[in-house]
């Protein structure tokens, strides 16, 4: 028998804003343990919330660019769970009335060739919760509450990827779109970008969907990848040998290409939602909706059709430089300075790339600069050296 997988992803995306959603402590990486922590986000008795501005407009800005209509109305609710990186046992976020509903993320079709279109459910505001170390010296897992509070946009999408391409193709997308925007740096090795997902299989020509399986907190393409296959191929497995999947959360060790149960997989009605009667219902005025669609720069599918356009590169070539904000403006800056576009963009895909990689960094983190590329290019154009020698060069220039 033949089956078709079905996928529904909920991406994390943490938010580049310096203080967390409910208090002043600081949302910076790599603190030292416990230090940017308050009353508030380590949820001691009696402290109260305050919504962070920003969160909201980062929210609003992300439904406009991913097609969603922004509800005008929304309120934060109580989602109930006992966990030791979580302080209030409660975890704030948005159930009954989410701030963005019913947009979508267009994507390659790739079991019926050409276009299709992710739906987006909802995005909502939530916050992040703690991290639990687990020290093998000891034998203990200790915990840190310094991304308490961290604001989270959690965007939910209906089961429309039907293949592990397509989820990567999706997520790929939509941190292109989160990067365009600004509103967050989608550092997948910081866990700034994460996705939960949900897999499911059915036999061809079947009605109704099978049950769903759940893996949480996937922070790499290849990962999120690897876990579907792997984890369509169990399902398929299951069914062939006469059992029934259950429904459950999973986790997938990348590393080691394990895929294990954690626990049985809870509904909406086990986190016994309420509304948080702490925080007031948001009003998000037209107006200020209207300011911010006008303050939405440049996005990848435009700017992609702009690159075909304007500079005559290749869809392929267009379509990399647009999936990373930081090389799509290094490779505008580096045209602008005169070098022929079609030279920047080898360089910036091909050995630059191959550098970044090596290194596990992004361009922000090197001393290499339009300039200076622009400079080694055009010294390659006038055969003052060559192709090789620029190769060298970039190892000198790049750090």
């Amino acid at each position: 028998m033949e089956y078709n997988t079905v996928c529904g992803l909920e991406v994390h995306t943490e938010l580049s804003t310096k203080t967390k959603i409910f208090c002043n402590c600081s949302t910076a990486f790599g603190g030292e343990p416990n230090s940017h922590v308050c009353e508030i986000c380590a949820g001691m008795p009696g402290t109260l919330p305050v919504v962070n501005e920003r969160v909201v407009e980062y929210a609003v800005r992300t439904g406009l660019a991913t097609n969603c209509t922004i509800t005008r109305y929304n309120k934060f609710d109580r989602k109930n769970y006992f966990y030791p990186d979580l302080p209030k046992a409660y975890q704030i976020s948005q159930l009954y009335l989410p701030i963005c509903q019913n947009g979508y993320v267009e994507i390659t079709d790739q079991i019926n060739g050409g276009t299709k279109k992710v739906r987006i459910k909802e995005i909502h505001m939530e916050e992040d919760a703690g991290k639990l170390v687990h020290d093998e010296w000891s034998d203990c897992t200790l915990v840190n509450y310094n991304r308490c509070g961290v604001p989270l946009l959690e965007i939910v999408s209906e089961p429309d990827i039907a293949c592990a391409d397509e989820a990567v193709e999706y997520v790929e997308k939509l941190r292109a779109i989160l990067q365009f925007c600004g509103v967050s740096d989608c550092k997948m090795q910081e866990g700034s970008l994460r996705a939960d997902v949900n897999v499911s299989v059915m036999p061809v020509g079947a009605a109704e969907y099978g049950t769903r399986t759940e893996m949480k907190n996937i922070n790499s393409f290849r990962a999120i990848h690897n876990a579907i296959e792997s984890e369509a191929q169990r399902q398929i497995e299951v069914i062939e040998d006469g059992g029934a999947v259950t429904q459950e959360t999973r986790r997938w060790d990348d590393v080691h290409g394990v895929n294990e149960v954690l626990r049985s997989k809870e509904d909406a009605q086990d986190y016994r939602y309420f509304p948080d009667p702490d925080l007031l219902t948001i009003v998000v005025d037209e107006e200020h909706v209207e300011e911010l669609r006008r303050s939405i720069p440049e996005l990848p599918v435009h700017r992609l059709q702009r690159y075909l356009k304007d500079y005559g590169l290749p869809y392929f070539d267009s379509n990399l430089l647009v999936e990373n904000v930081d090389k799509a403006e290094f490779f505008e800056k580096t045209a602008a300075l005169g070098a022929a576009p079609k030279s920047v963009t080898n360089w910036l895909l091909g050995d630059v790339t191959k550098v970044l990689n090596e290194k596990n960094c992004l361009l922000s983190d090197t001393k290499l600069t339009p300039e200076k590329l622009a400079e080694m290019i055009a010294l390659i154009d006038k055969k003052e050296i060559s192709n090789n020698a620029g190769k060298t060069v970039l190892d000198e220039i790049i750090f």
